[in-house]
């Protein structure tokens, strides 16, 4: 548990790896869950639909990540993450349990809100305490906004640039259209993105999830 490279998976290793499905807003009330969730559904649709003797990607499990389950100050860690390669070697115990638990996963697709154009700085800080967990991971960008929240996109794959993470290139952008759907985003109201109407929404969106995470995959395997 200590090693933080210990999460980094090898082709020869046949049973699943984890990848995580980040939900970026913290806010009470949110929309990130729900949103977040829906990507969620249409990552294990395209699972479903391509058998395992089709697929040379390794085998993979989907799991949610709410940063609400895992609490963090502002970043207080006297170390520089970069330099440190054991979660033993973090000073505080909040700091060491993320670690551990980020390590435990070998990708991340990244679920943010636009605010003013940029990302949440509590998702900024979530990734800020760590480096090496993060570094050399397949990472994939999906951004929401009233006009699709690009700018955040934009801000975050710099960030993950920066962390040395594999990136797909091209985002997606989920743009909640009309003033309505908007208030109700912002309260926390659903969205209908559930069950068979949620698959009638973000249709060619849908698509471009498939098609980024295909890449992803990609990444995954390399």
């Amino acid at each position: 548990m200590g090693d933080i490279l210990s999460g980094t998976t090898t082709a020869a290793n046949t049973s699943p790896v984890k990848i995580g499905i980040i939900i970026g807003s913290q806010r009470t009330p949110r929309a990130g869950d729900q949103i977040a969730t829906w990507v969620l559904s249409v990552l294990e649709e395209y699972q479903a639909n391509t058998p395992p003797e089709g697929s040379t990607s390794k085998p993979y499990s989907l799991h949610l990540i709410d940063l609400n389950d895992h609490p963090l100050p502002l970043f207080n860690e006297p170390g520089i993450p970069s330099r440190i390669t054991s979660s033993s070697e973090y000073t505080h115990a909040h700091t060491r349990e993320w670690s551990q638990f980020i390590s435990s996963f070998a990708g991340f697709v990244f679920v943010t809100p636009q605010y003013n154009w940029g990302y949440p700085a509590s998702l900024k800080n979530a990734i800020d305490y760590l480096f090496n967990e993060w570094k050399g991971k397949p990472a994939m960008v999906v951004s929401y906004g009233g006009h699709g929240g690009g700018k955040a996109a934009q801000g975050l794959k710099v960030v993950l640039q920066g962390l040395r993470m594999r990136l797909v290139d091209e985002h997606v952008e989920l743009v909640i259209g009309g003033m309505d759907e908007m208030k109700k985003a912002a309260r926390g109201q659903p969205l209908g993105l559930d069950g068979e109407h949620g698959r009638k929404i973000w249709v060619p969106e849908r698509a471009e999830i498939g098609l980024r995470w295909e890449k992803f995959l990609e990444l995954l395997n390399q």
